[in-house]
């Protein structure tokens, strides 16, 4: 029997006609910042961090503050580590191999197997775990492994410090509140505190839309002794103490001013 010979790009030809085209990687979601809109934070880079692209975002008195999911997916992992490692911690997964990490969380807002969207609540800024003060240690994964953070495509800074403002659901993020005096209108400050000047008053009973809070003068009101300061409008603030907006304390959803 004759042999018969073959060259090397023929060869190669033949190879590869015969193997399946490797399935393209997906896309990465549109990552945010993980808290609500308008917030802006301090994300902290460092080559000595575990994961070494982890960011850790903080700001002045921050214990307790909502974090939100940083893009649409499914809660796959809602865990308790004690004192040690992340402490409280949420992981989301986003389809395609991607997953964010929430970690050092105060409390849990989630349960495994749920859906989240943008913008949605998912715990608050803890110090939980190995962590020596309170802050968010975010992570972005592809397929486990640790990825370089991105927010709307765009890499965070490596190494260092940067200021991050988040548009995390900025469509909706606003809340609402029903204004109770027990008969009185309500003043309206120029500033969050007693010390601004009067701008109005709004009506007993008056529904109101909050687009931020903030901390101000201490006032004792229909609904306790409160901090708290709303904003209804531009240079109008209203004290939370007179308003009812179903939470004690600050609105998740609602940025702070």
């Amino acid at each position: 029997m004759r042999k018969r010979w073959y060259s090397l790009a023929a060869v190669g030809a033949l190879i590869a006609a015969t193997l399946v085209p490797a399935t393209p990687a997906m896309a990465a979601p549109t990552f945010k910042v993980p808290f609500p809109c308008g917030q802006s934070w301090s994300g902290q880079t460092r080559s000595d961090h575990s994961p070494a692209y982890a960011v850790d975002f903080n700001r002045t008195d921050d214990q307790g503050d909502p974090v939100v999911a940083s893009a649409p997916g499914t809660v796959d992992r809602v865990t308790d580590l004690g004192g040690t490692s992340y402490g409280k911690y949420v992981r989301i997964d986003h389809g395609g191999g991607y997953t964010t990490y929430y970690a050092h969380l105060n409390g849990f807002n989630v349960s495994v197997g749920q859906s989240v969207g943008y913008g949605k609540v998912i715990g608050w800024v803890g110090s939980t775990g190995g962590s020596t003060g309170p802050h968010l240690h975010y992570e972005q994964r592809l397929n486990g492994n640790d990825i370089q953070v991105r927010f709307n495509g765009n890499l965070a800074l490596y190494w260092g410090t940067k200021t991050y403002t988040s548009d995390n659901n900025c469509s909706s993020s606003t809340g609402s509140g029903t204004v109770d005096t027990s008969g009185t209108p309500l003043t309206v400050r120029s500033g969050p505190g007693t010390g601004y000047s009067s701008v109005g008053t709004v009506a007993d009973g008056t529904k109101v839309t909050i687009h931020c809070q903030t901390s101000g003068t201490t006032v004792t009101g229909t609904y306790g002794t409160s901090s708290i300061w709303d904003r209804i409008g531009s240079g109008r603030y209203i004290a939370d103490a007179y308003v009812y907006t179903g939470y004690d304390g600050y609105i998740p959803n609602v940025p702070r001013c």
